[in-house]
């Protein structure tokens, strides 16, 4: 990977983070003490600072405008603490406690963090880093008092709110279903790789400590664990966010293809006092689409009620019975069938009848059903050998 090509992967994750941040503030300004909305917006910024900040260019310019060496480290430290802080603290806001418990631990973990964030900057003041490292810093300043405690110290922080947050998520994840369920059996295991990655850095610097040298796993193993968590950590935050929504538009999507029969069948059906407005599917929700076509078709049924004809639905019924339907079968497909050929009656005779030969107390009960039932060979074997009345009397 180019220098060029590693900066861009940190900067559109990065940028993508804060854009989303961004867009959470409205919200946050309306409801400026909900703990779970403050600690989503602290998650995202501070995630979308710590990628802007992990991108080497971005380390060699902080470097360069400030005039310090290594002023990039402890900015970047503070940056990913905030973020393991808050992402611990978004957990623990998000699930179910007594009210008293989540802000006795919100308050604790807000409290730890922010000492850690402060012990950072203290403990890089207090030391000396005056030789650049863009990807070694870690093991480079391992030996050097204070800045080796520096490093320990956001090390450790990310570490232990990474675990419990995975170890949250777990258990968490055993109490629910569906679509968070799932999106906390993903944050779970994005969560420990964000403590492999800090066991792996502490592993370099403990090895300097003792003469070795595995300065590799710093700059060679460490950045290969950043892109697997970044995606698998957006996609458990997005999935109980987008999941149900999704669901929702599944099912409308397969609905809809389940009265796609129906809707052929009775689209063209006059109906003078409703009002249809054409929906393009292109930026309409499918659950829009759904309302508006069931709406339709129910409007369409009810222009063919006098048309209906009991004795059609009868002769129907006991033909489905016949075949071996259900009771509750055989009904849907005779109401499919004396729909049908309703429609034909209103095609062929278009005015009214002044006495409906099947009043509006029928309904249908459930259009999926009744749609699926025009695929009967019952209805179209009554559909075949029905002679409409204005063609009988053409005939006699």
């Amino acid at each position: 990977m180019t220098p060029a090509s590693g900066n861009l992967v940190y900067y559109v994750s990065g940028v993508t983070l804060l854009l989303v941040g961004t867009s959470k503030l409205p919200a946050l300004a309306r409801r400026r003490h909900d703990m779970l909305l403050r600690a989503a917006c602290l998650l995202l910024f501070a995630g979308g600072f710590s990628m802007l900040l992990a991108a080497p260019g971005s380390i060699v310019e902080l470097n360069r405008l400030t005039g310090m060496a290594n002023l990039a480290a402890p900015v970047f430290f503070a940056t990913i603490t905030a973020f393991a802080g808050a992402s611990l603290l978004l957990i623990i806001n998000w699930r179910p406690a007594p009210p008293q418990q989540t802000l006795r631990a919100s308050r604790l973990c807000v409290a730890v963090y922010s000492v850690a964030i402060l012990a950072i900057f203290i403990m890089y003041w207090a030391g000396s880093a005056p030789v650049e490292q863009v990807a070694l810093f870690d093991a480079y300043y391992a030996n050097t008092p204070y800045i080796r405690e520096m490093i320990v110290t956001y090390l450790v922080a990310q570490g232990v709110a990474m675990m419990a947050a995975s170890v949250l998520c777990w258990r968490w994840s055993r109490e629910v279903h569906g679509s968070l369920r799932a999106g906390l059996r993903i944050l779970a295991p994005a969560y420990l790789i964000i403590v492999c990655n800090a066991v792996v850095r502490l592993v370099a610097v403990a090895a300097r400590w003792t003469g070795h040298n595995l300065d590799y796993l710093v700059d060679k193993v460490s950045p290969q664990l950043v892109a697997p968590s970044t995606l698998l950590g957006a996609v458990g935050f997005a999935l109980p966010l987008a999941g149900p929504r999704v669901m929702t538009g599944a099912r409308a999507v397969r609905q809809l293809w389940q009265l796609s029969p129906l809707w052929r069948a009775l689209q063209d059906v006059p109906t003078p006092i409703a009002v249809r407005a054409s929906l393009p599917w292109w930026r309409t929700p499918p659950a829009v689409i759904l309302t508006a076509r069931k709406t339709a078709l129910y409007d369409a049924i009810l222009a063919l009620t006098p048309y209906c004809d009991p004795a059609v639905r009868e002769m129907a019924y006991h033909a489905a019975l016949r075949k071996g339907d259900d009771a509750p079968s055989a009904a849907v497909t005779a109401d499919a069938a004396m729909i049908l050929i309703a429609r034909e009656r209103q095609r062929s005779v278009p005015e009214q009848p002044q006495d409906a030969m099947y009043g509006s107390a029928w309904r249908a009960r459930d259009l999926v059903p009744l749609s699926l039932a025009l695929a009967s060979p019952v209805v179209r074997d009554i559909q075949q050998h029905h002679v409409p009345p204005q063609k009988a009397a053409r005939h006699a």
